[in-house]
């Protein structure tokens, strides 16, 4: 009959087709190189030069057994701390080919910040740039230390060099581990609101994912060039371009970071179509000399992220330049590209990031974990492919983040009639300061170590540069009176530069709420216009 008919063929696709068809990523490039070997895949502006699919595999085969004679196995982890370069994109693919776990390392962070997260995912081995060997001879590893690779320029003692491991090496593929769509592929640190960074574990599943949905939702070609400016540690870096273009057979232009001037030329000469850039990069090239007589004729469109973009930023480089400007919206949790929007809907509905991409479910809802209705605010949660499995030894932290599969993102948004999502606050305690995330508590507590400081809170003021930065209302301890320079210098010493407040008020008592929590509506209200000097 028909139901046993089903059921057989139910097992043959289970046992011949299921083990065959690859849910992982760990073939995304070398399948590109089979497809189109010649095509140019990236150009690494810093040098000049420019690599085909096959090149890049080659390379990233190379050091795959590279990494493999230096003792990494399948989930291993495998971390670097540099800036943009070559090297960061063969050690993603590289490490995907083994079934090891890559880990970047923000180079912003102070060292204690880069010593807890080292601990916490001890790498085997740690590729270092030049810029970073100082940094690394201060860190505390306990008693894990891993191998280090030194990369072009970096002189450390007892470390590979790693041009000369790969010319060693064999660019034959790799042998393939047991790998499924679950398996870990990075673990991308993301700051914790009780001040602990929390690793992101990135599954095969979700890289892949992110490829499809990225290509299908925003229309993306072989055709399309992107130029990445901003850093490889984040997972903007990592994933809103490089990995859907390259499952396309696209073009990346790879940026060791951002020069002004130096950026407005690679778009125009290279032929552009697809920019990506935070507020803070949008502002700093509307104020360049080169904005006005920059051409912009072969951009398809601009896409902002990591923060939340101003109107009026939009709206000025669409007035001043024509150009379809669009907002995104992601997280290190469940990618960067959730939703997308048509040219008409980003002048039509401008603030707004879009729809949501195409294999996801969205909801919002509000205390209760009832839906809300249109356009009344609530939390964002998202199910899909593209959410991760958790966080990296914090089952706690996993547990509560997502539920029944729900991720729930902590953002407040609300959905109007026509199904365009908007992004209204967010319900975590954190301020967004030049597209990085500052969390309050972690922020807060480095402040309360001031001797004579006993209460701290973190509230963004607004900043025309980075979006907005902290501003500390702090209360002295009894009969001592800090100094605003004192306060900000135990937070220099203890945190990343972009984490340092601005600017430290004094005040008698902070308000609190009958639960014991401060209110930091009433500070914003009470403070940000005395705070705007």
């Amino acid at each position: 009959g028909d139901t046993q008919a089903k059921n057989l063929f139910s097992l043959f696709l289970h046992h011949h087709l299921a083990p065959e068809i690859p849910m992982h990523a760990a073939d995304l490039l070398s399948h590109r190189a089979r497809l189109t070997p010649e095509r140019e895949a990236l150009v690494e502006l810093a040098t000049g030069q420019r690599y085909s699919f096959a090149a890049l595999n080659f390379r990233a085969n190379r050091l795959a057994h590279l990494l493999q004679r230096l003792g990494v196995a399948q989930g291993d982890r495998v971390s670097i701390l540099a800036h943009n370069g070559i090297a960061y994109i063969d050690v993603l693919f590289a490490v995907g080919k083994i079934g090891a776990i890559f880990a970047p390392l923000n180079w912003r962070l102070a060292g204690r910040e880069l010593a807890y997260i080292l601990n916490d995912c001890r790498p085997k081995v740690l590729f270092v740039g030049p810029e970073f060997v100082d940094t690394l001879a201060a860190l505390d590893f306990g008693t894990h230390r891993p191998e280090y690779v030194a990369l072009a320029g970096a002189s450390i003692e007892g470390a590979l060099d790693y041009d000369m491991g790969l010319e060693q090496s064999s660019d034959r593929e790799p042998k393939r581990p047991r790998l499924d769509a679950e398996s870990p592929y990075c673990i991308l640190y993301t700051s914790g609101t009780t001040g602990r960074p929390k690793g992101a574990v990135i599954p095969h599943r979700q890289v892949l994912w992110n490829c499809i949905n990225t290509a299908a939702s925003w229309g993306l070609t072989e055709q399309d060039i992107s130029p990445v400016f901003v850093p490889l540690f984040h997972v903007g870096g990592l994933f809103v371009f490089i990995t859907p273009l390259f499952y396309l057979g696209g073009k990346i232009l790879l940026a060791r970071g951002l020069e002004v001037e130096e950026s407005l030329r690679v778009i125009e000469q290279e032929g552009c179509t697809l920019i990506l850039g935070v507020p803070t990069i949008y502002q700093m090239w509307l104020n360049s000399p080169g904005f006005a007589t920059a051409d912009f004729s072969r951009v398809r469109w601009f896409i902002s992220g990591g923060a939340p973009c101003p109107e009026a930023l939009m709206a000025a480089w669409r007035e001043r330049k024509g150009v379809v400007f669009r907002q995104g919206y992601g997280l290190t949790e469940v990618g960067p590209n959730c939703f997308s929007m048509t040219d008409q809907e980003s002048v039509q509905k401008s603030g707004s990031v879009g729809k949501p991409i195409l294999h996801t479910e969205m909801r919002i809802v509000d205390a209760s974990g009832q839906d809300s209705g249109v356009d009344e605010v609530g939390e964002l949660l998202i199910r899909g492919p593209h959410v991760c499995t958790g966080y990296w030894k914090n089952t706690e932290a996993s547990l509560q983040a997502i539920r029944s599969g729900w991720f729930h993102t902590g953002d407040m948004a609300r959905r109007d009639a026509d199904g365009c999502y908007f992004i209204v606050g967010r319900f975590k305690d954190m301020i967004i300061s030049g597209g990085e995330n500052v969390y309050a508590a972690e922020v807060e507590a480095v402040v309360l170590e001031h001797p004579d400081v006993t209460e701290a809170a973190l509230i963004g003021q607004p900043d025309e540069k980075f979006g907005e930065v902290g501003l500390i209302l702090a209360v002295a301890r009894a009969h001592s009176t800090p100094s605003e320079e004192s306060v900000l210098r135990i937070c220099a010493d203890r945190l990343a530069g972009y984490k340092v407040p601005k600017r430290v008020i004094f005040t008698d008592a902070l308000p609190y709420s009958a639960y014991g929590k401060i209110q930091k509506a009433e500070l914003k209200e009470r403070y940000l216009n005395s705070a705007k000097g």
